[in-house]
C-alpha cells in the first residue's frame, strides 16, 4: 500500500471535519532536554480517534443500518461524534472498564450505548454480532487501513507545523496511532513505542514474532489494553521500532507533572509517552531531540461531571 499517498487523501478528506491540534516545546518535567508536544488529546471527543473515524465514515458507502464500533471508550466516542456529524445511527459497545466518564461521553454524544462485562475483546465480540445480525458498517478501533490512514493524518500535521524532532514517543494500545506514524514517516524519524508494563500487546508481538494475546491491567487499560496487536501496526512495526515500558506509577507521575507544570490535563494514556522519559525507559542521546504525542484527554472521573 502507499502509505503516503493514503494519508495525504485522507487529510484533504477530513479537513475542516477534525480540529488542527495545537504543537509546544517546552522545558520541565524533570528533564534536562526540551520536549516537543502535540496536543492530540485537544481534538473532538478528547483523542485522535476521530481522525480514523472521520476517514472511515467519509471514503464509504455508510448502509442504513448505520455503523458499529467496539471501543475502549475514546474510539466509541470519535465514531459516535463522526457518525452524528455525517447523519448516521451508531451502535457502540464499550466494555465496563471505559469507566463512567467515557461512558457518559458517548451517551452524551446520542449513540445507542452497550456496556459490555469483561475488557476490550469482550465488546469486539459483540460489535462483530452485531455487524452480523444488521448489516451495520464496522469501524475498527485500530486494524483496518481507513482507520490507520486517518491517524496517519496527525503526524503529517505535525510536519507541516514544522515538526524537527529526531524521535517521536507514542503510547500503543492496539496499534492504529503508531501505525499511521510508521506509515507516514516510513523511517525519516525514529519512532519509540511505549507501553504500560501490564497492557503491553505490541512489545509481546515483537518478542514473539507475531501478534499474541496478552492480559490487560493497569491504570491506563481502558484506552491501551488491547488484548492483542493489530495486524497492521505489527507489519509495519516489526524491525521500525523502539519499545519500551513504563510502570503504572510512572504513567501517574507524568499525568501529575502534566497538570501541575503545564495544566494540561490529560488521562493516563495521554501521559503514558512522557513517562517513558520521565522513568528513563527510554533515554535519548546527547543532542537527540525528542517529542511525545498526548493522546488524550478523557480523564476519569470527570473533575466538572455533576
Amino acid at each position: 500500500m502507499d502509505w503516503t499517498a493514503e494519508i495525504s487523501v485522507a487529510a484533504e478528506r477530513i479537513a475542516g471535519h477534525v480540529q488542527v491540534t495545537p504543537v509546544m516545546s517546552t522545558q520541565g518535567f524533570g528533564l534536562s532536554h526540551p520536549v516537543d508536544m502535540k496536543l492530540e488529546h485537544m481534538q473532538h471527543t478528547g483523542s485522535f480517534k476521530a481522525r480514523g473515524a472521520f476517514n472511515t465514515l467519509l471514503a464509504s458507502d455508510v448502509p442504513a443500518a448505520g455503523v458499529v464500533a467496539a471501543s475502549g471508550g475514546n474510539h466509541g466516542a470519535a465514531a459516535a461524534y463522526a457518525a452524528r456529524a455525517l447523519g448516521h445511527p451508531a451502535k457502540i459497545f464499550v466494555p465496563e472498564i471505559a469507566g463512567p466518564s467515557k461512558i457518559a461521553l458517548i451517551r452524551g454524544i446520542g449513540a445507542d450505548l452497550a456496556v459490555v462485562p469483561g475488557e476490550y475483546a469482550n465488546a469486539l465480540m459483540l460489535a462483530r454480532q452485531h455487524e452480523a445480525d444488521t448489516g451495520a458498517m464496522q469501524i475498527h478501533a485500530y486494524d483496518a487501513p481507513l482507520t490507520v490512514a486517518g491517524q496517519g493524518t496527525c503526524f503529517a500535521e505535525w510536519d507541516a507545523q514544522g515538526l524537527e524532532a529526531d524521535t517521536v514517543l507514542i503510547a500503543v494500545g492496539g496499534g492504529g496511532l503508531i501505525a499511521g506514524a510508521l506509515a507516514w514517516w516510513q523511517g525519516a524519524r525514529k519512532v519509540v513505542a511505549v507501553e504500560p508494563e501490564t497492557s503491553c500487546a505490541l512489545n509481546a508481538a515483537l518478542a514473539a514474532g507475531g501478534p499474541v494475546d496478552v492480559e490487560v491491567s493497569g491504570i491506563a487499560a481502558n484506552a491501551l489494553g488491547a488484548r492483542r496487536i493489530g495486524e497492521i501496526c505489527f507489519g509495519l512495526a516489526r524491525g521500525a521500532v523502539a519499545s519500551v515500558l513504563v510502570p503504572d506509577a510512572a504513567i501517574a507521575q507524568a499525568q501529575r507533572a502534566l497538570w501541575s507544570e503545564r495544566r494540561i490535563l490529560v488521562e493516563p494514556a495521554g501521559a503514558t509517552a512522557l513517562a517513558a522519559l520521565k522513568c528513563g525507559a527510554y533515554r535519548p542521546e546527547p543532542g537527540e531531540r525528542v517529542a511525545v504525542l498526548i493522546c488524550g484527554g478523557n480523564i476519569a472521573p470527570d473533575p466538572f461531571s455533576g
